[in-house]
């Protein structure tokens, strides 16, 4: 037998063992009480086919799950598009021109532009909304997109075994969190955005997540969470004291009233949800809950 059969039959078999053993992906952990069993896993929004089907451990706690938990349900686009007419966008007559300098103007047109937006299309948002399609369309433009995005996967899992979906939040609250900043730290944010775009760092921090989720790389995880949420900058301090640091408290409430209802509740949530000190698993282990990361 030839060195080239031996390699190819080599190549051959990792490739079988790949397709029914996929990698480890994001982080999961176990959640136990009273004897019920609730199961925490750490997603990403946006993804791409390859991320699929995930591994077993979390497809086996899925299908052993009486229920799938998620922050919101993403298929309810009624829902989204009315509080995004009550948070995201000016009254009628108003306009990001009359909320920016001229020079933040500036630059937000030309981002419009190399993304393919006008800024005569897009005048009604405020610069929260903004800066967020604009990174979400550098994240798309390297081929991630959010029908790839963990929930997604999850959702259509727990529909093919009939499981009911409980939500942790809605759509009108998350966006609600945003309009919590003024109008100087908005621009601050619209400008901390741009000029990452810009310089590509935006990109190098999505990137370094999905990485470090895709590998269930727990000190890239790490590395990603403190970036985004350290420094002297609006982006930050919000992601910091908002998004994860008033959120996770009450996202750990609203786990423990399901955990009382259902036997077995498979939760899924961002993966920063899972880090630091004032994480979802430090929570539950405070209020009591045996929590042990599988991986």
């Amino acid at each position: 037998m030839s060195i080239n059969t031996h390699v190819e039959r080599a190549a051959a078999a990792t490739d079988a063992a790949t397709e029914i053993d996929p990698p480890r992906r994001g982080a999961l952990y176990r959640v136990r009480q009273d004897g019920k069993t609730s199961y925490l896993f750490g997603t990403v929004h946006v993804g791409k086919q390859a991320f699929y089907p995930l591994e077993p451990q979390v497809t086996k706690a899925l299908a052993e799950s009486t229920s799938l938990v998620l922050e919101l349900d993403i298929r309810a686009d009624a829902a989204f598009q009315k509080a995004l007419g009550r948070y995201a966008r000016y009254a009628p007559g108003d306009s990001v021109r009359n909320h920016v300098s001229a020079e933040t103007l500036a630059k937000l047109e030309f981002a419009l532009g190399k993304a393919g937006m006008s800024l005569a299309s897009m005048e009604n948002y405020k610069p929260w909304l903004l800066a967020n399609v604009l990174v979400g369309s550098e994240i798309e433009r390297q081929g991630y997109r959010r029908s790839n995005g963990v929930e997604q996967y999850l959702l259509h899992t727990a529909e093919q075994q009939s499981k009911p979906l409980r939500e942790l939040e809605s759509a009108d609250y998350q966006l609600s969190l945003f309009d919590t900043l003024d109008d100087a730290q908005q621009e601050a944010y619209l400008q901390e955005n741009l000029a990452e775009l810009a310089s590509g760092v935006s990109l190098t921090k999505t990137a370094n997540l999905l990485d470090a989720w895709s590998r269930a790389d727990a000190r890239g995880i790490q590395a990603s969470w403190k970036t985004l949420t350290s420094g002297e900058t609006v982006s930050a301090a919000f992601m910091e004291r908002t998004l994860l640091g008033k959120r996770n408290p009450e996202m750990a409430t609203s786990i423990e009233a399901i955990m009382q209802k259902d036997q077995v509740a498979f939760v899924g949530v961002g993966l920063l949800h899972l880090v630091g000190d004032n994480s979802l698993p430090q929570l539950l282990r405070a209020r009591g809950y045996q929590v042990e990361q599988l991986y």
